[in-house]
């Protein structure tokens, strides 16, 4: 956090005051973690799960603040549908964890134990079990060997739709994350980062350099695609020289830390033009910009995700640029860069307030030149709430 950000700053406060206002936020987040783990036992029962097993992944920061590194080494929350829970987490990274008594017990154990035979010994003799999404194929063989006749689902079947839906706390860091994007995406518009000569490497480092120095704790992703690679929506940033009049797509987001919860993600697409833009261009993008408009201003809860796809689709589509829209136009973000809900055709799942996703059409003429615009909005109970509000308008950053 900037001290621009910080709304404290400048403020004098004594050691008492921060200490107090450091318990309250723990206080909070534990009180809404132990909200979570009710709704997720209250799923479990309507699903018929017995018990789940959170290891990698976004369920086990969700419900306990606590993310575990992706080692060999399992770390896995074991949450049955009555009784404690239990944290399983090896000895040497247990020093990590903010014990929360009331949230969960912890369960370290030493290399030469057998985690699994201690997740399985913890589970019982359940009849269903949900494991993460994410979970190993090597644990999740082990947990089957161990638990022989239970049936199998994801966690994201469970705690998906649940998790999808952000309390005031995750929107608060949502918007922090947004906003500190916000600003990497204004230095770009204004020309503060320099383009031409550069390689796309290079300004990759650059955009990602700016975000942790503006909070964020890491990188996700920097994407940026020039002249004909910004036809490639996932475009691998490399060796290739940005030129001058060429489109430059940059797609770049991180996970930043708001207080003792777990990181949030942000996700912003802006694209510019290193010189006077053509007609081609110009044309292009009024469509895209457009499109990306409308998609946004269509959020209201009630709305069918598909429905949200369409209308930006319906004007790509009209102006001839239809079949150079090649993806969904937006998925949700949270803990993780991409989550529930998707906003893609075929999805019924209604929107709701408090589902975060990402609104980002995208047109690519191939080998030849792309864009796309990206913005991470807020369903509310009225309407939507924009948390990106860097301009959308084509810059000319280099002429």
């Amino acid at each position: 956090m900037t001290l621009r950000d910080d709304p404290g700053a400048g403020v004098a406060t004594s050691p008492d005051a921060r200490a107090t206002a450091e318990v309250s936020s723990r206080t909070g987040a534990r009180a809404a973690r132990a909200g979570r783990m009710a709704r997720a036992r209250a799923a479990m029962v309507e699903r018929g799960v017995d018990v789940m097993l959170c290891s990698l992944g976004a369920d086990l920061p969700w419900l306990t603040g606590y993310e575990a590194m992706p080692l060999e080494r399992p770390t896995v929350l074991v949450l049955p549908v009555e009784g404690d829970a239990t944290l399983v987490v090896p000895a040497l990274e247990a020093p990590r964890v903010n014990e929360a008594p009331e949230l969960f017990a912890m369960r370290p154990w030493l290399d030469g134990e057998d985690a699994v035979a201690i997740v399985a010994g913890l589970a019982g003799r359940p009849s269903r079990v949900a494991a993460s999404d994410r979970c190993w194929a090597v644990l999740l063989l082990g947990f089957q060997r161990s638990l022989p006749g239970a049936s199998w689902t994801t966690t994201s079947d469970v705690v998906g739709a649940l998790r999808a839906v952000k309390d005031d706390a995750e929107i608060a860091a949502l918007a922090a994350a947004g906003a500190a994007a916000d600003r990497v995406a204004a230095a770009l518009l204004a020309g503060e980062i320099a383009l031409i000569g550069r390689t796309e490497a290079e300004v990759s480092t650059e955009l990602g350099a700016r975000l942790v120095a503006e909070g964020h704790a890491k990188v996700n992703f920097a994407i940026v695609g020039s002249g004909p690679n910004a036809s490639s929506p996932h475009h691998e940033p490399g060796s290739r020289r940005i030129g001058p009049s060429e489109t430059v797509v940059c797609d770049f987001g991180g996970t930043l830390h708001l207080g003792e919860d777990a990181g949030y993600c942000s996700d912003i697409t802006r694209t510019v033009v290193t010189g006077e833009p053509g007609p081609e261009v110009r044309e292009l993008y009024a469509v895209l910009e457009r499109a990306q408009a409308a998609a946004v201003a269509s959020v209201r809860p009630g709305l069918q995700c598909q429905e949200i796809d369409r209308v930006g689709r319906r004007i790509i589509a009209e102006a001839g640029y239809g079949e150079y829209f090649v993806h969904r136009i937006g998925h949700g973000i949270g803990l993780e860069e991409h989550e529930e809900p998707y906003i893609v055709e075929g999805s019924t799942t209604t929107i709701e307030a408090g589902h975060a996703f990402s609104v980002e059409p995208g047109i690519y003429l191939p080998g030849r030149l792309g864009a796309r615009i990206e913005d991470i909005v807020v369903a509310t109970d009225d309407g939507v709430r924009p948390l990106n509000l860097a301009d959308h308008s084509l810059h000319v950053v280099e002429a």
